[in-house]
């Protein structure tokens, strides 16, 4: 992944969209994993606790290879992104280069679990607006790969990016996924022009009919 495409983009649109980022067999295996319950630590149904409607689960360490790999890959093209942003939001906050030290970081911090997971949507299930962020210690980026065929094997559905922003609009932005890309944006804020912020959260529009299934990818741990 270049970093030097990715910043730009997210300057620009508030995401950066990574075509083909796994292929059309990684993505059936990543999301065949769905069914088994030694892969996972937790479980939730989206609807008892007011997320939306779908369930989705959390990998338990040690992670899946391939979601190990693109966990890896994400942090390390993002960290320099990361670091700058820090910089222009006022922060203190400076990223470490590899995940390894990411990952210890919030360890030192008793956030001990495992945050990449898959996310499973039928007709009339929907993930409302929120943020990703689970403890003290958060990166600013998150990936979702799109591991289902818009309009084949399911319709609606669509990832939708809310950024709101200081006496101004806020802005919805729908963006487009093919079977295998990933969507890269911030899981809270992006600094805008003269030092002021923009919150941003992400959520999943109701799907029509069939069955959505996407990985989530973030780069920090839970508590």
């Amino acid at each position: 992944m270049n970093t030097e495409l990715l910043e730009a983009a997210l300057e620009a649109e508030g995401y950066a969209l990574v075509p083909a980022a796994v292929s059309p067999l990684e993505a059936q295996r990543l999301r065949a994993l769905f069914q088994d319950d030694a892969a996972f630590r937790k479980t939730i149904q989206m609807e008892r606790h007011g997320y939306g409607r779908g369930v989705y689960r959390y990998f338990s360490y040690p992670l899946p290879a391939a979601v190990q790999n693109l966990r890896e890959q994400l942090y390390a093209a993002l960290a320099p992104i990361a670091n700058e942003w820090s910089r222009r939001l006022g922060s203190r906050d400076v990223y470490p280069k590899t995940l390894s030290e990411m990952i210890q970081r919030c360890a030192d911090a008793n956030q001990l679990r495992p945050t990449p997971l898959l996310l499973t949507y039928e007709s009339g299930d929907y993930n409302a607006l929120h943020q990703d962020v689970y403890g003290s210690v958060s990166f600013p980026f998150q990936a979702t790969l799109l591991l289902s065929r818009p309009n084949d094997e399911f319709t609606g559905g669509e990832f939708v990016l809310y950024e709101s922003r200081a006496r101004r609009q806020s802005v919805a932005r729908v963006v487009p996924l093919s079977f295998g890309d990933a969507v890269i944006f911030p899981n809270a804020h992006r600094p805008n022009a003269k030092g002021a912020r923009s919150q941003f959260r992400h959520g999943v529009s109701v799907v029509r009919s069939g069955r959505r299934t996407t990985l989530g990818v973030i780069l920090h741990d839970a508590q």
